[in-house]
């Protein structure tokens, strides 16, 4: 491709129509999601590992305080993986991804209680315009129903990962974000471990090869691009370019298991990507 940067426009787009892979993933897999988890972390550090290893890329942590951000980081994006796959197992790609997509508000939420910043009126204003997306989205609010249970499990997904992007935001200008990345999926594979003892569960032949798909396809080489694109991209344009993820993920619901949003469905996913993008376009400004 010619042009540098519609090559770097084609190579997000990709990276985010490999990591909307996991809502289709997600949803075909039967066994319990941390079952599932710890084999997708288990594959993807392996491929990550000998990545690293073949690039020369070092693993060295400077510190004992990296160390235990880390480690706090690598549990909460379990606790990510683990929720969100719940999430998508009860309700569906839509609305596991829609719920899960409220991450950067709550980010926004979030940092003042982690820096020294004040809450800015602007995003507890964002943050009733995703409330009143996630109403459109909740066809009644009551706990048996399986879709209301799934949006608070997209919702609690989305709090385990932007806390883990907070935590890591002061330490990625140091570390290699492949380093991070193995690290990460070294503790949800041992966190995880004991989950073995708790529920019986083993792959069929083709999960096999799904899990096998989510660690390298999805997590392995869409991380990877998307982490490439923040050096041709500013953080705001990034996340304005990744909103595309959950149409994505949408439209391969749609394709591969046949699940059509219903019409509060969409109402409610419009409105909160709708306040995700003026976010992001509001945070380059800034």
């Amino acid at each position: 491709m010619k042009n540098p940067h519609l090559k770097h426009i084609a190579e997000i787009n990709v990276a985010m129509l490999f990591i909307s892979t996991s809502g289709v993933l997600g949803r075909y897999i039967s066994m319990p999601p941390v079952i599932t988890i710890w084999w997708r972390a288990l594959f993807a550090v392996l491929i990550v590992g000998v990545f690293c290893w073949y690039k020369k890329i070092n693993f060295k942590v400077v510190n004992q305080k990296d160390w235990r951000t880390l480690l706090l980081s690598g549990v909460l994006f379990g606790g990510h993986w683990v929720t969100y796959f719940y999430s998508l197992q009860i309700s569906n790609v839509a609305i596991g991804l829609l719920s899960l997509f409220t991450y950067p508000v709550i980010t926004a939420l979030l940092e003042p209680l982690f820096f020294n910043s004040k809450l800015n009126l602007k995003h507890i204003f964002f943050g009733i315009l995703i409330l009143i997306g996630i109403y459109f989205l909740i066809p009644e609010f009551n706990l048996e129903n399986n879709h209301t249970k799934g949006i608070l499990w997209g919702l609690l997904s989305a709090v385990f990962y932007a806390l883990r992007n907070i935590l890591l935001k002061t330490k990625i200008s140091n570390y290699n974000a492949l380093t991070l990345m193995f690290y990460q999926l070294l503790t949800v594979v041992i966190i995880l471990s004991p989950s073995f003892f708790l529920v019986q569960a083993v792959p069929t032949t083709n999960e096999w090869g799904a899990l096998i798909f989510l660690a390298l396809v999805t997590t392995a080489i869409g991380h990877t691009l998307f982490v490439s694109s923040f050096k041709h991209f500013s953080i705001g344009s990034v996340s304005i370019l990744s909103s595309i993820q959950p149409i994505y993920g949408i439209l391969l619901g749609i394709l591969f298991l046949s699940e059509i949003p219903s019409i509060n469905t969409l109402i409610g996913g419009t409105i909160i990507l709708a306040t995700v993008v003026i976010e992001s376009v509001q945070s380059k400004k800034k």
